[in-house]
């Protein structure tokens, strides 16, 4: 039986409102699939929820709907509230789309299928970005992994349904919210693409989603690493690749429950993305008893961090934590060693690159940082992707074209699929029942469409990146969560 429900389009009220009314409304959600956190694990083929989704503008298909344990894998030793019962714990009931979306039909003429693609590509200023815009590289490796996805899509035949190409939509990100948020309109209304992929930017992506809601457009992320990102809880927003609450977790336990450490100290860059970057280390730190003994920002592009350094080195830490551009972390990384410092410094995974290892020099050796996957991985797609990219880029793919290669093909896998309507391209691709074999690794979407996937240490040794998981370093974990903490706290009532 079909059930019926009025739709109410979404109004654009804020971050923090859009995210608590969002995740309000999982209490009027249909039938829910309860698993572990690692991905869903639902009964349903995609054959089946394909039926269900072929539904008039007038009622809501009876899709099951995931719940996770926790959240980002996260410890009960370091989950916010630990100590109080919350009124409501977000992120873990998937949220329904309730739309009349699905009703739409098929074009009936299309030369292309066109997907949006929206990254920092080429060289702005602007007070976002803190002065002269500082991430290209990054985007231009993400649009290089897109057009791989796109031209190996056609050579195969295209969009199938209809014989005809697929295209790519390429827009420039700024930095400016505004105009971020134009450029979604643009690909959404006149350019009248099927999906986006984009972007890095922690700021400008939160603008672009929130324009994605109210177009009911499926927009996906391979490089925004902000945890806030999916705390939106916007049923048509993804993210195909590990956040830094992840890499926080991870980190944390190698700080505290590995190395012992008792005196951590933060050195980051002062924009949003090391502002959120070190959220969870800082908050969890306080909630195992060993606070944060100094954090101190920097402007992206410094390169004299005395300052700093001073008042780190004047807390004796015991290890120190860095989060920022790799460019700016090599520099900080010689000035503490150039002190004789010598405690332990652990990265955010943009460490992990060219730049920082030529800057660094000596000083890389024995450094640690987050990573979202294992590129050491044995896998024949992963080879087949890096030999592929570098005859069409002479380059080596690093993170962010691998992560967008993946994301380009899971837009493409959904396409192919559901057909052209944007509802259940968003329905394949939140609903399917086994995670996306892509190239960095199996990609399962938690509860709020987000990679739940194992996130890695990086450590450089002898003249290379190696790459390890938790049990490789034997690194402990906190108390696992068995059920969420409000399910707990009625079942010790009753």
């Amino acid at each position: 039986m079909k059930r019926t429900l009025e739709y109410r389009p979404w109004r654009q009220i804020g971050c923090l409102t859009v995210a608590c009314v969002v995740s309000g409304l999982i209490g009027i959600a249909g039938d829910t699939a309860t698993h572990d956190g690692s991905g869903p694990q639902q009964t349903l083929s995609v054959a089946e929820i394909l039926k269900l989704i072929d539904v008039d503008a007038y009622h809501v298909p009876p899709l099951p709907l995931m719940t996770n344990k926790n959240y980002a894998r996260s410890a009960a030793d370091v989950e916010p509230f630990g100590a109080v019962k919350p009124f409501k714990e977000h992120f873990l009931a998937q949220m329904e789309y309730t739309g009349p979306g699905r009703a739409i039909p098929e074009p009936e003429h299309v030369d292309t299928v066109k997907i949006g693609f929206l990254g920092p590509i080429m060289p702005t200023v602007s007070v976002a970005t803190g002065g002269k815009s500082h991430e290209e590289n990054l985007g231009i490796a993400m649009l290089r992994g897109c057009r791989l996805a796109i031209e190996e899509a056609n050579a195969k035949g295209g969009y199938l349904k209809r014989r005809v190409p697929f295209e790519l939509v390429v827009r420039n990100d700024n930095g400016l919210w505004g105009a971020s948020g134009n450029e979604i309109i643009d690909m959404a209304y006149k350019e009248h693409v099927w999906a986006i992929l984009g972007t890095i930017d922690g700021a400008n992506t939160h603008i672009a989603i929130r324009v994605a809601l109210k177009a009911e457009l499926p927009m996906l992320t391979a490089g925004d690493l902000d945890p806030t990102y999916i705390e939106t809880n916007i049923p048509w927003v993804f993210r195909c690749i590990g956040d830094d609450r992840q890499q926080n977790y991870i980190l944390v336990d190698y700080l505290f429950r590995k190395l012992n450490c008792h005196r951590v100290a933060i050195l980051r860059s002062s924009n949003r993305y090391g502002r959120f970057g070190v959220r969870e280390i800082r908050d969890s730190a306080r909630r195992l008893g060993r606070p944060i003994v100094v954090e101190m920002a920097h402007k992206v592009g410094s390169r004299d961090f005395t300052m700093q350094l001073d008042r780190i080195q004047a807390a004796d830490p015991d290890a120190i934590v860095y989060w920022g551009d790799g460019e700016d972390a090599a520099h900080a990384l010689n000035q503490i060693r150039a002190r004789g410092m010598k405690q332990p410094v652990v990265f955010c995974d943009r460490a992990v690159s060219d730049e920082f290892l030529k800057i660094a020099g000596p000083n890389a050796e024995g450094v640690v940082c987050g990573y979202p996957w294992n590129p050491d991985r044995k896998d024949p797609k992963l080879d087949a992707f890096r030999e592929a990219f570098k005859k069409r880029w002479g380059v080596e793919p690093d993170t962010y074209a691998s992560h967008a290669y993946d994301g380009m093909n899971m837009l493409i896998w959904a396409i192919q699929t559901a057909g052209l309507n944007r509802a259940k391209i968003r329905d394949v691709l939140a609903h399917r029942p086994d995670p996306f074999p892509g190239v960095t690794g199996d990609i399962p979407l938690s509860a709020a469409l987000d990679d739940a996937g194992e996130v890695f240490l990086a450590r450089y040794e002898n003249g290379r990146w190696k790459y390890y998981s938790r049990e490789d370093m034997g690194i402990p974990s906190g108390p696992v969560i068995e059920r969420p903490r409000v399910e707990r706290e009625q079942a010790s009532i009753r």
